[in-house]
């Protein structure tokens, strides 16, 4: 076993983007991944989702016979829009109580960080940018990873106009995302439980408000 995981499988969920789910084993090996780019749609493929992961992690050979044994559920927490985050992070939570076992909240930007990093070989300060939708893009800058293997955040994760996204981030460079790892999301938050550290907070990083609200209470009518 890997000292920098949990020696447990980690189930990760991620509606951010598109919509994405993984298993990795203890070694932080993916065991199984489904996705699908569609940034709509994420109540209608969810569910199959997660049943056509979990059903390639049984029938790996590394997990002997049967289910999966997961320790850990790992919800993508945006920035992301309203709805479609917010579908991903109830899933994730509905399949953690069904088990007993936690949720570990991880900042979805944190999953493309790593991606950057350890697949794409980026170093140096890069900015990963992903669609607010409504001209808007949602950016975080990252530069390499602690002595964990957690990328590390230099600038948090602000909202800007998409034509001015250049002038924001200036000379450092830029890496557009439109697909998120589940499997590196997985990852993020096998290595944060193995350090014992809390990335995020339960509440998602939506940026924006939703667009339906409550409705107050009715005027009186005078008489």
């Amino acid at each position: 076993m890997n000292p920098g995981y949990p020696g447990e499988v980690i189930l990760a969920v991620d509606t951010s983007l598109g919509t994405a789910v993984a298993l990795i084993d203890d070694d932080g090996v993916r065991l199984s991944d489904a996705s699908a780019a569609d940034p709509l749609g994420h109540a209608e493929v969810i569910g199959e989702m997660l049943v056509r992961a979990l059903d390639e992690a049984a029938g790996d050979e590394s997990m002997g016979d049967g289910a999966p044994l997961i320790g850990h559920v790992v919800a993508g927490m945006g920035p992301g829009p309203f709805t479609g985050l917010r579908i991903g992070i109830a899933a994730a939570r509905a399949f953690a109580m069904g088990r007993g076992i936690p949720v570990v909240p991880v900042p979805s930007h944190a999953a493309a960080a790593l991606t950057a990093i350890e697949h794409d070989r980026i170093a140096g300060p890069f900015a990963i940018v992903t669609d607010a939708r409504r001209r808007e893009v949602a950016i975080t800058v990252f530069d390499g990873t602690d002595a964990d293997g957690l990328p590390v955040v230099i600038a948090d994760t602000v909202l800007v106009p998409r034509v001015d996204a250049d002038e924001h981030l200036g000379a450092t460079r830029r890496i557009d995302v439109e697909t998120l790892s589940a499997v590196d999301l997985a990852r993020v938050g096998a290595r944060s439980v193995a350090a014992g550290r809390i990335l995020m907070a339960d509440e998602p990083l939506y940026l924006r408000q939703p667009d339906v609200t409550v409705p107050g209470a009715p005027k009186k009518v005078g008489r």
